[in-house]
């Protein structure tokens, strides 16, 4: 029996809806996805094997096939194993689906749901295809609910995911959050916390520029760069407070505007450190490493990750010790200074990041 589902991954920042085909079919036992999937999806052979085993239900002894729509498009992550599971459920006749749903999830081997990255815009690009509802992880239902006109189900397990589908839509009604309009492109808009993510807020607060004493002419200098928008290198001798100054610019900036508060949810969502609870408001404050890669610093790799300066849009990048850095990560930013966005392109992948920030640095003489 054939069953279909919708479900969506990951590219860049943007969500892309997959219609997820599972076949099961009478003949020698195989399970077999196609449709250019990584690793990881490949991997989900053996997750959602296991999943469906301890979740209560019978692994159907068949052929199994599973066909990742569109074929063209690669797919990464996790997030297509909740759909894999239950199209393998449907297609075995163990449950009877009501409606149009779609559903996203990454599945432990116990059958429990997993919160998996960048779920806000992949529930956003499931409402541009004018899918009303979503089955998503139960620690991401808050992250989800701040998409526009997606009705969001939680779910824990895929046993309580594979009762949702069986009901009809009156039979659950949940409370949900105020929800937070999506912009139409994900690389403009989104919405979801700062609070949860470590990447753009410290957990702990750090100095206030009215504890500084002393560097008159570096504080003024700070608060002109900070108030026009400029970029600022810091030249003195070791133990002059160049660094302690930087730490203070997270107190100065103001909060995000909705409209850079919806970027700024969006990347949050997509870099996946925590999870998301609301809107993003802290303008982010990146200081990363000297020893940092040119990958990691304009992002790229296997899946298309942003890198650090597109989790400094809206905010700040300081660079300590400039001259450590490596000659070819520092030439990497002048299209993000000069433009604003950043062109990643890979084999078979292309994507822009914003990356609009200010250029604060650190060296000495």
């Amino acid at each position: 029996m054939l069953a279909s589902l919708l479900s969506a991954t990951l590219h860049g920042l943007d969500g892309r809806p997959i219609r997820v085909e599972v076949d099961v079919a009478p003949g020698l036992p195989g399970f077999t996805i196609v449709g250019l999937a990584d690793t990881a999806l490949q991997e989900a052979r053996e997750r959602v094997r296991g999943a469906i085993r301890n979740s209560g239900y019978d692994y159907p002894p068949r052929r199994i096939t599973v066909n990742l729509a569109p074929a063209d498009l690669r797919k990464s992550g996790a997030s297509l194993d909740l759909a894999i599971a239950l199209g393998i459920l449907v297609g075995s006749e163990q449950v009877a689906a009501h409606g149009r749903w779609a559903v996203l999830g990454e599945l432990s081997l116990g059958g429990e749901l997993r919160r998996i990255p960048g779920l806000l815009p992949m529930v956003g690009a499931l409402g541009r295809r004018r899918v009303s509802r979503v089955v998503v992880p139960a620690d991401g239902f808050a992250e989800a609910s701040l998409a526009e006109g997606v009705d969001v189900v939680a779910a824990a397990t895929l046993a309580e995911a594979a009762t949702i589908l069986r009901q009809s839509r009156r039979a659950r009604t949940r409370a949900r959050p105020p929800r937070i309009e999506l912009a139409a492109d994900a690389t403009d808009g989104n919405g979801a916390p700062d609070r949860g993510c470590a990447s753009y807020r410290n957990s702990e607060p750090g100095p206030d520029l009215a504890e500084v004493r002393g560097q008159l002419e570096a504080r003024r200098a700070m608060e002109l760069t900070l108030a026009g928008g400029h970029c600022l290198v810091m030249i003195g001798p070791p133990g002059s407070g160049k660094t302690l100054l930087a730490r203070t610019v997270p107190g100065l900036l103001p909060p995000l505007d909705d409209d850079e508060a919806r970027v700024a949810t969006v990347i949050a969502s997509v870099s996946g450190s925590e999870s998301v609870m609301e809107l993003v408001r802290a303008r982010p404050f990146r200081s990363p490493h000297h020893t940092i890669s040119y990958a990691a610093m304009v992002g790229g790799g296997p899946h298309m990750s942003p890198g650090e300066v597109t989790l400094a849009n809206d905010g700040v990048l300081f660079l300590d010790e400039l001259p450590e850095f490596d000659r070819a990560t520092l030439e990497a930013l002048r299209q993000p200074l000069e433009d604003g966005q950043v062109a990643i392109s890979r084999v078979g992948r292309a994507a822009v990041f914003p990356s609009r920030f200010q250029l604060i640095a650190a060296m000495n003489p």
